[in-house]
């Protein structure tokens, strides 16, 4: 007669282990050798709610409530040139241009 014990139904059998060691073996390959490509974070330049604001003749910004006026000494960034996200196509060219007090594109004094 033979004997059968009973396993924790927990623990893996030593074939199983090695296939789940593989596995994982291999996700931490791809992550490695792609360094997570197609995962970009972006972070958006204000939170939800709020809109960005230019201070005239530098290159500072703010974040206002969408109810809120720009305080003084910030207007809003011209139609279709809003920057989104940070390093994105608008706040990278907000960096080294600005608004002066007529509301006119210009090349900002303290861009490097």
């Amino acid at each position: 007669m033979s004997r059968r014990t009973n396993r924790p139904a927990t623990r893996l059998r030593p074939g199983r282990a090695r296939v789940v060691a593989a596995a994982l073996t291999g996700v931490v390959a791809v992550v490695a050798l792609t360094g997570c490509a197609g995962f970009e974070y972006r972070e958006d330049i204000c939170n939800g709610g709020e809109y960005p604001v230019l201070s005239v003749g530098g290159t500072g910004s703010a974040c206002v409530r969408d109810a809120e006026e720009p305080p003084a000494g910030y207007v809003r960034y011209p139609e279709g040139k809003v920057p989104q996200q940070v390093d994105d196509k608008w706040d990278v060219y907000w960096d080294t241009h600005t608004l002066d007090k007529d509301g006119n594109t210009v090349t900002a004094p303290d861009a490097g």
